[in-house]
C-alpha cells in the first residue's frame, strides 16, 4: 500500500499530541495516511505498553489510518545506527510516501530529537540504490525517498516554518489524543502525576493549538518546521 502521508513517532501518542489534526485533515481530504511508532513508550510513568498498544488501536480508528505498525524499538534506548536505521527504510520503502512528518528537532524528551534524526537519515538513505532492504516475502524493494520532510513540534516551544489550520478538526484531534487515557488528564487515575497528566496540560492543548492558529488568522492550527527550503506555485495560495 502507497501512502500520501506516513508519519513517525517515539512514542504512541506523539504524532497525536503533535500533528494528528494535520493527518485528520489530510485523511478526510482523500489523502492516504498512517503511521510507524518506534516504541511502545514502556518506560512511561503511567500506563503500560500492552495498555498503550491498546489506546493506540482505538487512536488509530479516530484519525481513520489505512497503517499502524510499531517497530518494537527499545524505548530510551533506541540509537541513531544502522540497526534502527534499517528498519525505518524498510516502512519508508513499504509504504512510499510522498512526505513523512517525524518528530521535533529538538525538545524535552532526549527520545524526540533523536528519532527526529534517525528518521531524516533515513529518508536520505531510503534513495542510495546500494542499502539493500527486503520485503516480507524476502523480495528486494526498491529504493524511495520521500519529496517531503517535515518536523512537528511538540513539547517544547519552537518557532514553526509553515501553519496548517485545523479549526474544523480541533475536537477530533482532542479526541485521538485523550485516547491514551492513562497518560493524560484523569482525576480518578491514583497513578503518580507527570508533566502531562495534569488539567493545565490538559488545558494547553487547545491553548497551543488556538495561539498557533492566531498567528495565521484563524481558530487553531498546528506547526511544523522544514528541513529544506521549499516553494509554492502562486502568492495567491498563501492564507
Amino acid at each position: 500500500m502507497k501512502l500520501d502521508i506516513l508519519a513517525f513517532a517515539a512514542h504512541p501518542d506523539d504524532v497525536e499530541l503533535g500533528c494528528s489534526g494535520t493527518m485528520i485533515k489530510h485523511q478526510r481530504s482523500g489523502l492516504t495516511t498512517g503511521i510507524i511508532d518506534l516504541t511502545s513508550g514502556e518506560l512511561g510513568t503511567r500506563g503500560s505498553a500492552a495498555l498503550r498498544e491498546l489506546e493506540a488501536k482505538n487512536a488509530t480508528a479516530i484519525l481513520k489510518l489505512s497503517v499502524r505498525e510499531n517497530l518494537g524499538f527499545e524505548d530510551g534506548f533506541f540509537k541513531n545506527d544502522k540497526e534502527h536505521l534499517l528498519p525505518v527504510i524498510q516502512k519508508i520503502r513499504k509504504y512510499q510516501p510522498n512526505i513523512v512528518l517525524a518528530n521535533a528537532i529538538e525538545d524535552r524528551h532526549p527520545d524526540h530529537g533523536r528519532a527526529a534524526q534517525l528518521v531524516a537519515d533515513a529518508c536520505f538513505y531510503s534513495g542510495l540504490i546500494k542499502i539493500k532492504t527486503y520485503n516480507e516475502d524476502q523480495s528486494e524493494q526498491s529504493v524511495w525517498r520521500p519529496k517531503s520532510l517535515f518536523h512537528y513540534i511538540q513539547y517544547n516551544h519552537i518557532k514553526p516554518d509553515f501553519l496548517i489550520d485545523i479549526s474544523d478538526v480541533i475536537d477530533e484531534k482532542i479526541k485521538a489524543i485523550m485516547a491514551y487515557s492513562s497518560q493524560f488528564y484523569d482525576p480518578n487515575s491514583k497513578e503518580p502525576e507527570t508533566p502531562i497528566s495534569s488539567l493545565a496540560f490538559f488545558n494547553s492543548l487547545r491553548e497551543r493549538a488556538a495561539d498557533l492558529g492566531r498567528m495565521m488568522n484563524v481558530n487553531y492550527a498546528e506547526g511544523f518546521t522544514a528541513t529544506r527550503l521549499f516553494g509554492i506555485k502562486n502568492l495567491t495560495d498563501i492564507i
